[in-house]
Formats: C-alpha cells, structure tokens, sequence
C-alpha cells in the first residue's frame, strides 16, 4: 500500500481495540444499536445464508442481535484486534480487513458493523469482500461517516487554535456519504445501494463521551495525529466549548453519529439487468394514450 493510502496507523487500530475489549460491555451500545439495525435488514431479505462472516465483530454484537433467527446457518467472525476475536462466539479469527485471509467464493454473506472505517483502502477491501462472496452473495456492512462526532471535532479545533496556536488531526476522518455508493460499484458490486441514519446520543457531561469512545477503541488513530499526551489546558478548554456551544437546556450534550449502510450483492447472471437502450417492447405515448412526436418536431400550442 502506497504512503498516500495511509491514513490511519493500523497498529493503533489494534491496541485501541485491545485495550477496550475487556472492559467492551460497559460501552458497546453504539454497536448493539447499529448490530441491531443490521439485523433488522437482513430479516427483510428473503433467503437464507449457509455461511456468513462477521468481519469486525468487535465483542459478538451482531451474533447476539441475530440470535433466534433463522437467516443464518454458520457465521464465522473475524476482528483486527485478537483480544476483540477472542470475545465473540466461536469460531473467531483475527483477521485484517485490508488483508484478509479466506479464499475467494467462500462466503453467502458477509457482515461488517461499525468496522471499516477504520481501513485505509477502502475500495481494495471491498474489493477484497466481493471477491470472498460466491456469486449472488450478500454483503450488509455499516460504517461511521461525514457528521460523526461533528460537535467534538468543532470544540477541539476551537481549543487547540486558542491554546496551542494550531491544528492537529485529534479526530478520525470519515468518508462522505455520497462517495460510498460509488465505491461499491468501483469494487465490482452489484445492485450497490448507500443509506444513512444519523444517530444523537444524550450525555452529562462532553468527558463521558471520550470514556465511551475509548472504552469502545474508537479513539483517535489517524498516522499524523500528534503523538503524546494532550495538554490539559487544551482538553479543559475543549471541554468549556463543547459545553457552551451544544449543551441543551437541560444542560446535556449531544454527540452525533452518522451511520452509512451499504448494500450490495457479488455478480450473478441471475440478478436483474438493466435493459439496453432501444430494447423496450411498448411506446410510452401508448400507454399514456398520447400522441408521440419525434425530437425534430414541435408541439403546437393548444
């Protein structure tokens, strides 16, 4: 991968989550509520999957969320972090999105939640992912993205400026919602489709939000983060920020979080066509029981 590609430091992906997994339960709403909503989704498909994936399955959410349902026969999770894959409901792998190591054709679904963006080559690993699909196979993924922790993002540049004189990147990027359809397509998908949710969590104070964040390793893991402790002047100014500028009239805190879902299906003969131009069998002006006029024409005022 080349250095353009590298915006995230990987090996920090890994220790966040490291850390955060013993203590996962006491922070993991966020996943529940998304691995939820997946499994709603995929209750509105109908067929089953024989063998599915859970690639960052962080502590089982997903397996939990399906639990009862007969969609799914086996499911297989895979997490970047050991610790994360050793959490969830065997069998479990770890195993690196950007790198991952199953064979092609193997998998009938493949279920990412809240995972991904977190990779660097986004359209490599879902490249990746459809090749590890048989034909006609599923994949159902969320990731974080354009909105996210918009609110935190504001109140940390307005301290850093004011304390430090500068900026640095202290919070992750996110891909924009309208790039992602695209990458899907880009990757070789078919009937590719990209949803949004947005998502406001209440807090009591700006500082248990960053417990949450670091208890569910999403802390900051972007290459040129400044490395070191932060200031604290620079956190206690980031704090008053937050507070002034988004506190609500009970004093509480809102953080957003900003859910893209992609849909998308490996290629099939199966699947619907569109159809080639010229192919239609049927005029529109008849069944609108109009008069057609040809493009060199003009229509007479009535």
């Amino acid at each position: 991968m080349s250095d353009s590609m590298t915006v995230f430091n990987r090996r920090a992906v890994r220790r966040h989550r490291d850390r955060a997994a013993e203590r996962l339960a006491d922070h993991d709403f966020l996943f529940a509520e998304s691995a939820a909503r997946l499994a709603d989704r995929l209750a509105d498909v109908t067929r089953n999957f024989p063998l599915a994936l859970d690639l960052g399955c962080h502590g089982g959410e997903l397996a939990r969320a399906v639990a009862g349902s007969d969609k799914i026969d086996a499911l297989v999770h895979a997490d970047l972090s050991p610790a994360m894959a050793a959490r969830a409901p065997a069998p479990a792998v770890a195993a690196d999105e950007e790198a991952l190591p199953f064979g092609d054709g193997v998998f009938d679904l493949i279920v990412s939640n809240l995972s991904l963006h977190w990779v660097n080559d986004l359209p490599g690993a879902l490249t990746q992912l459809r090749r590890a699909l048989k034909p006609d196979g599923l994949l159902l993924a969320s990731l974080l993205a354009g909105d996210t922790l918009s609110e935190l993002r504001q109140a940390l540049s307005e301290a850093e400026i004011a304390e430090e004189g500068g900026l640095s990147p202290r919070v992750s990027p996110f891909a924009d919602v309208r790039d992602l359809g695209g990458l899907l397509g880009r990757a070789g998908f078919a009937l590719p489709v990209a949803d949004t949710d947005t998502l406001i969590v209440s807090y009591d104070t700006p500082e248990k939000l960053l417990m949450d964040l670091r208890g569910m390793g999403e802390s900051n893991a972007v290459a040129m983060r400044r490395t070191g402790f932060s200031r604290r002047a620079t956190i206690a100014a980031a704090m008053d920020a937050y507070r002034r500028t988004f506190a609500n009239d009970d004093g509480r805190i809102p953080a957003t979080f900003q859910i893209v879902t992609l849909t998308a299906w490996a290629p099939d003969p199966s699947q619907p066509q569109s159809l080639k131009p010229g192919s239609a069998e049927a005029r529109l002006a008849d069944a609108l029981d109009a008069e057609e006029i040809s493009g060199g024409e003009k229509a007479e005022p009535v």
